[in-house]
């Protein structure tokens, strides 16, 4: 049975019980942290595609792609017989996800997640479909337990660093995460403070404000390019080399997945996070 885990938070897709197998053995993983809890319930298996979003474990690469989460084709998910589609929340466009449920493909839209109780809610969303309960149960209780571990760090911190997440600063324009967004959440499980609380979601941010927010600390997605040259980028910029991040170079990048998906790995991203975030409160104490 396909259940509402929280008001607002609609886990499945207006689908009768009926539409899914007992225990689905062809499943299309649509988004990374969906592709990520798969595999951890021990039933990367049963996974016949994934989309360009699933990189993690690297053996998800060898399956066949379906595109981007959000720019999904019908014809293909459909001509590769799922019995199962399991998707990310704002997986997309609406009206591949209409055709997919007229076709009779049971859809599952697994809840967004930007804090302990949405990532439990995520995994017990993705168990669900798989009929997988005492899998999804140990599932929880592990992230939980690593979640925990965050948040005692995160509290022990003698203060809470400011951190402004870049998303881009391509052509030295700054897109920034706000209010809301799954980089301001893991930025708070980490034990530090949203740098940039004015804009909700992922914005462009003024050279003016960029200063005004003077961060601690700037964290970024690692997309695999060199460091030095990142760094130098920002410490180059008109309004970033201001900042104390900037002049301190505290400059962090970490994969995005990892960083910002709220699957399985969100206690070790927060934690890892929160090292950088205790070394930095620690050299300035010292």
């Amino acid at each position: 049975m396909i259940r509402q885990i929280a008001a607002g938070l609609v886990v499945a897709v207006a689908l009768a019980p009926t539409a899914f197998a007992d225990t689905p053995s062809r499943v299309i993983a649509a988004g990374g942290s969906v592709a990520e809890i798969i595999h951890a319930l021990g039933a990367g298996d049963r996974l016949i595609a994934r989309d360009t979003t699933s990189t993690f474990p690297p053996a998800l690469e060898s399956l066949p792609d379906i595109g981007y989460v959000r720019a999904l084709s019908s014809e293909n998910l459909i001509a590769m017989a799922p019995d199962i589609v399991i998707a990310e929340h704002d997986a997309g466009p609406p009206e591949v996800l209409d055709v997919l449920q007229r076709s009779g493909i049971a859809l599952v839209m697994a809840p967004q997640a930007l804090d302990p109780d949405g990532v439990a809610a995520k995994i017990d969303a993705v168990a669900t479909a798989l009929n997988l309960p005492d899998a999804g149960a140990a599932l929880q209780a592990r992230v939980a337990a690593q979640l925990e571990q965050a948040r005692i760090a995160g509290d022990a911190l003698p203060r809470s660093p400011r951190v402004m997440f870049i998303l881009s600063m391509q052509g030295g324009r700054l897109l920034v995460g706000g209010a809301g967004t799954s980089a301001e959440a893991m930025i708070l499980l980490a034990g530090g403070t949203n740098a940039v609380t004015a804009l909700d979601g992922y914005k462009p941010l003024t050279d003016e404000a960029a200063i005004a927010a003077d961060p601690d600390l700037i964290l970024m997605m690692d997309r695999g390019g060199d460091h030095a040259v990142v760094l130098a980028d920002i410490i180059a910029h008109p309004a970033l080399r201001l900042t104390r991040a900037a002049i301190d170079q505290r400059i962090v990048s970490m994969d995005g997945l990892y960083l910002l998906g709220f699957g399985p790995r969100t206690g070790a991203a927060a934690l890892e996070l929160n090292t950088h975030l205790r070394r930095l409160t620690d050299e300035v104490k010292g």
